[in-house]
């Protein structure tokens, strides 16, 4: 009966569906396969001109959290040296926090890599980029769709040890809307060399497969070991420190994907030049401007107090995107007590709350701060060293990659 429907018909119906129903459809028949790997449907699905309801169009967040012993910061990076349990999970962004679904790890990440475990670099259109650069030099990075179990393993990059002596290094990741590719930059700073040119990036394209330099980093700047990432409006951001020769202050580098240009966004005034011990970039709430989280260095009253001076945590917003006087911080939190302390923010939710890793004497929470009424909920989940969050949606991206790794 399928074959006497036109073509068109067809792909409007198969459009409509889940991305787990469409991978069982391409057993159907032949056509139907070809259709659903072809590189325009895939995009077309993922992001569908018609006005209907499809399982894309739910808010999911995911999850990965580590528990084990033996656990250390490295640049505000936790790294559990000995893992006891990992876990990948899918969640409803909703009240309930509910799972949506499991997630199996993939066989490539499961070698025996130069770290304990790989990290989460970033998520996008339900593509997840892991690395394992924390906290030992390795070079394992790797694209994962977990819906339809492929993934791609990126090739040596051009910057390592071997060739360029000590470094630190951050990657993003991101979409060039400009020709539909998917890349990972990697911004290395040399700790052999102190002058304009001592920060390096290049670029992984997953269309062609490969890395290709892009130089030296204008301006000129420092990053840190695994430094956060936030990708919005086409562009990637890190923090990064600027040094002169008199002071030293902070900005945002930003590299525009399409142009794959460098560029800068002021931090906010009042912490440009004050001392931080960590800078944390993330999406706002809206997904269309950036967040900073961090630590402020000159809160001497908590330090008397609670023995600590990363027990504080300020939460700040850019309101409209590119704009300096645009800045506002939300909130500061303060520790409740010796024992009851904010570790990390993780993300910004829908409904505008923030996902918080909160420890409470030796235990380890995920909250949710509803920023309005200053209410703390937990939602269920606890006991893990280690924990990060992304937006999440599923897609057919690296279906029709013939060099994709299946599992």
């Amino acid at each position: 009966m399928a074959h006497s429907f036109p073509e068109e018909i067809i792909q409007e119906i198969l459009i409509r569906l889940s991305v787990k129903s469409l991978i069982k459809c391409t057993s159907v028949c032949k056509a139907w396969r070809s259709m659903i790997i072809n590189q325009s449907f895939i995009h077309a699905h993922l992001n569908p001109t018609v006005d209907f309801a499809n399982q894309n169009d739910i808010d999911l967040l995911l999850l990965h959290r580590i528990s084990g012993s033996n656990s250390l910061n490295y640049h505000q990076n936790t790294v559990v040296h000995k893992v006891k349990d990992e876990v990948h999970s899918v969640h409803h962004d909703n009240q309930a926090f509910d799972v949506y679904s499991k997630i199996e790890f993939p066989i490539a990440a499961k070698k025996n890599y130069g770290n304990s475990h790989l990290r989460v670099v970033g998520t996008c259109d339900g593509l997840i980029c892991l690395a394992d650069d924390v906290p030992s030099y390795a070079y394992n990075f790797i694209i994962w769709n977990p819906t339809i179990k492929k993934s791609v393993t990126l090739p040596m990059p051009g910057i390592t040890f071997q060739t360029h002596g000590g470094y630190d290094a951050s990657i993003g990741f991101g979409f060039d809307a400009t020709t539909n590719d998917y890349k990972v930059v990697r911004v290395v700073t040399l700790l052999d060399y102190y002058d304009e040119k001592s920060t390096l990036a290049e670029v992984y394209s997953l269309a062609t497969g490969t890395w290709m330099s892009l130089g030296c980093v204008s301006p000129a700047c420092l990053i840190d070991k695994a430094a956060s990432s936030a990708f919005v409006n086409g562009v990637l951001h890190w923090p990064v420190a600027c040094q002169t020769d008199v002071e030293s202050y902070y900005i945002i580098l930003t590299f525009d994907l399409g142009k794959e240009v460098f560029g800068q966004i002021p931090m906010p005034k009042i912490i440009q030049r004050d001392y931080y011990l960590g800078l944390q970039l993330s999406v706002s709430d809206n997904k269309k401007s950036i967040a900073l989280f961090m630590r402020p260095n000159n809160r001497e009253d908590f330090y008397r107090d609670y023995g600590r001076k990363d027990s504080v945590l300020d939460i700040w917003v850019m309101k409209e995107y590119g704009r300096e006087e645009s800045w506002t911080k939300l909130i500061t939190l303060n520790p409740h007590g010796p024992e009851t302390i904010f570790l990390s923010a993780l993300c910004f939710r829908k409904s505008g709350e923030l996902l918080l890793l909160l420890k409470e004497k030796e235990r380890q929470e995920l909250v949710s701060l509803d920023l309005v009424r200053k209410q703390l909920k937990l939602i269920g989940i606890s006991g893990y060293k280690y924990c990060t969050c992304h937006f999440y949606k599923e897609s057919l991206l690296l279906l029709d990659k013939s060099d994709a790794e299946s599992y």
